[in-house]
C-alpha cells in the first residue's frame, strides 16, 4: 500500500498535499505505530453515560443540570452507579470509580461517556483500568482538567482518540453546545480558532492570541492540563510526544509552580520532541508570595521559544466558558501566526 492510500485509510486529508516531505513521512509513521482507534459518530436518541472518575460531586443539582444538558441534545442519559459516592475529596473509592468506567465501556447501550467534573484522583485509577475492554469498545470520552490522565492513558494504551472539552458542570453556552453538535453529530469541527469579533472596539481586546514563534507545523495533537501531564512523567501512561503538537492549560497555580512543571516536561525530554506548541489559558494563575515569581510570559519565553518550533498562546483551551472540544491523538496542522488548529482527518466513524 502506498503512503497516499494508507493516509486515506485513516481518514486523513490528502488532496492538499502535493508532495511528501520528510516531516510528513515521520508523522504518518507515528500514526501507523500508534494505531489510532475511533469512536462512532453520535445521534439524537443515543444513550450517553455520566461518570465521576475524579473529584466528588458535592451537590445533587450538578447531576440534575448535567442530565438536563444532554437530554436537551436529545440523548438518553444513564448514570454511573457511584456518581454520588464520596471518599474524602474523591467521588468514591478507587474501585467504585473504576467500576463506573468499566461498566460504561462494557454497556452496549452507551455510545458516549461524559465526565461530570474533573477535580483530582483520576491518575490513581490508571494501573487498574482494563485497557483491552476499552480497545474492544471504543466510545467518545469527553472531559478535561484531571480527566487528562484518562485521555492520555487511553491513547497510549489503546490508540483511542478522546476529547478534551467541557465537563458536565462546565458552563454550557450556546457556543459550546454548537461546538458539541458540530463535533459529535456532524463530524464537522475542522478548525479551532479564537473568536475575532472586535465588538465596538477599534482593535480586538478580548481572546487575543500571542505568537511566540511564527510558522506552521503538522503533528499529532496531544496535551491537556499541565499539572496532570507533568505528574505522569516517567510513568507508562504518557504517549510518545515525537511529532506532537502539544497543547497545555492550567488553573489556580502560582507561576513558580508553573515554571517547575515546564521544567519537568523539559527534563523529561518531552519539549524537545514536539513539532509545535499551543498554550491555552492559565486561569487564576498569579505570582508566588515572598519574592514573587516570573511572569507566565517569561516562563513561555524561557521554555518554548528556544525550541524553534511554531508556538502561540491564548487559545480557547482550559478552565473557561467557551472552550474548544479538541480530539486528542488526531493529526492536525497548527498556524502560530493565525492562532489556528486545523484537523487533517476525521476523528469519528460515520
Amino acid at each position: 500500500m502506498d503512503k497516499r492510500t494508507f493516509l486515506k485509510s485513516l481518514g486523513l486529508a490528502v488532496s492538499s498535499i502535493p508532495a511528501w516531505s520528510f516531516a510528513q513521512e515521520e508523522i504518518i509513521e507515528t500514526i501507523a505505530a500508534q494505531k489510532q482507534l475511533l469512536a462512532q459518530l453520535l445521534h439524537p436518541g443515543d444513550t450517553i453515560g455520566l461518570i465521576a472518575p475524579a473529584g466528588v460531586i458535592d451537590t445533587e443539582e450538578s447531576i440534575v443540570m448535567t442530565k438536563e444538558i444532554f437530554q436537551a441534545f436529545g440523548f438518553q442519559v444513564k448514570e454511573g452507579k457511584h456518581i454520588r459516592s464520596r471518599y474524602g475529596n474523591l467521588a468514591g473509592k478507587d474501585d467504585d470509580r473504576l467500576a463506573d468506567i468499566h461498566s460504561m465501556f462494557a454497556d452496549q447501550e452507551v455510545k458516549a461517556i461524559i465526565c461530570i467534573r474533573g477535580g483530582a484522583g483520576a491518575s490513581r485509577l490508571l494501573p487498574q483500568i482494563d485497557y483491552q475492554l476499552i480497545a474492544n469498545n471504543p466510545k467518545v470520552l469527553l472531559g478535561y482538567s484531571d480527566i487528562t490522565a484518562l485521555i492520555m492513558a487511553f491513547y497510549k494504551k489503546t490508540g483511542l482518540i478522546s476529547f478534551h472539552g467541557a465537563v458536565g458542570i462546565s458552563t454550557w453556552s450556546n457556543t459550546v453546545a454548537k461546538n458539541f453538535e458540530n463535533q459529535f453529530f456532524l463530524n464537522q469541527s475542522t478548525q479551532f480558532a479564537n473568536p475575532t469579533d472586535k465588538g465596538d472596539n477599534f482593535i480586538q481586546y478580548k481572546e487575543r492570541i500571542t505568537t511566540l514563534r511564527s510558522g506552521q507545523a503538522e503533528g499529532i495533537l496531544l496535551g491537556g492540563n499541565l499539572t496532570l501531564l507533568s505528574g505522569l512523567c516517567g510513568s507508562a501512561y504518557l504517549p510518545d510526544f515525537k511529532n506532537a503538537i502539544l497543547f497545555l492549560e492550567e488553573v489556580d497555580e502560582n507561576i513558580e509552580r508553573v515554571d517547575r512543571m515546564f521544567c519537568q516536561l523539559k527534563l523529561a525530554g518531552i519539549l524537545d520532541q514536539i513539532k509545535g506548541f499551543v498554550f491555552g489559558k492559565c486561569t487564576d494563575c498569579g505570582p508566588a508570595g515572598g519574592y514573587g515569581s516570573l511572569t507566565l510570559e517569561q516562563v513561555l519565553n524561557d521554555y518554548i521559544k528556544p525550541l524553534g518550533v511554531p508556538a502561540y498562546s491564548g487559545a480557547m483551551i482550559g478552565h473557561i466558558a467557551n472552550q474548544f472540544i479538541l480530539p486528542v491523538g488526531a493529526h492536525v496542522k497548527m498556524d502560530a501566526d493565525k492562532g489556528t488548529i486545523t484537523l487533517l482527518q476525521q476523528v469519528l466513524k460515520d
